[in-house]
C-alpha cells in the first residue's frame, strides 16, 4: 500500500514566483508560491505545439498565458517575481504575456547560468 503525500492547501496565494526557461527548442513556465512549491506549470509542447513551432515567441506566449490564468483563477495570484533563464526566443514574449495577463511584476531577474571558465580546450594541433 503506497502512502499518499499530504496535499497542502494552496488557496489564496497572492504573491508568487514565475520561472521561465527559454531554450532554443521549448519554453517551460513554472508558477510557484514564495516558498517554491509549484502551483501550475506549462510549456510550449504542453500547449499543443510540435516541432519547430514550439520554439516560437507565440508558443511561449500561449504557454505563459495558460499557466498564469490558471494560477490566477485557482489560487488568486496577483503579484509575482519573474526569473528568466536561457537564450531562447520566448524570453521577451513571456514577459509581455505576464504583463498582459494583469499580474503586477515586482522583480525581473535573469538567472541564465554563465560559465566562468568553461570546459577544457582542445589539444594544440601538431604540425
Amino acid at each position: 500500500m503506497a502512502l499518499k503525500k499530504k496535499k497542502t492547501n494552496k488557496e489564496n496565494v497572492e504573491k508568487g514566483k514565475i520561472f521561465v526557461s527559454a531554450t532554443f527548442n521549448n519554453t517551460i513556465v513554472t508558477v510557484t508560491d514564495l516558498e517554491g512549491n509549484t502551483l501550475k506549470w506549462s510549456s510550449s509542447g504542453h500547449s499543443g505545439f510540435k516541432g519547430t513551432r514550439k520554439s516560437t515567441p507565440y508558443a511561449a506566449t500561449v504557454a505563459v498565458e495558460r499557466a498564469v490564468k490558471q494560477a490566477m483563477s485557482e489560487h488568486g495570484l496577483s503579484e509575482v517575481e519573474v526569473y528568466i533563464k536561457g537564450p531562447g526566443p520566448g524570453r521577451d514574449a513571456a514577459l509581455r504575456a505576464i504583463r498582459a495577463c494583469g499580474l503586477r511584476i515586482s522583480m525581473i531577474a535573469d538567472v541564465t547560468p554563465i560559465p566562468h571558465n568553461g570546459p577544457r580546450p582542445k589539444k594544440k594541433r601538431r604540425a
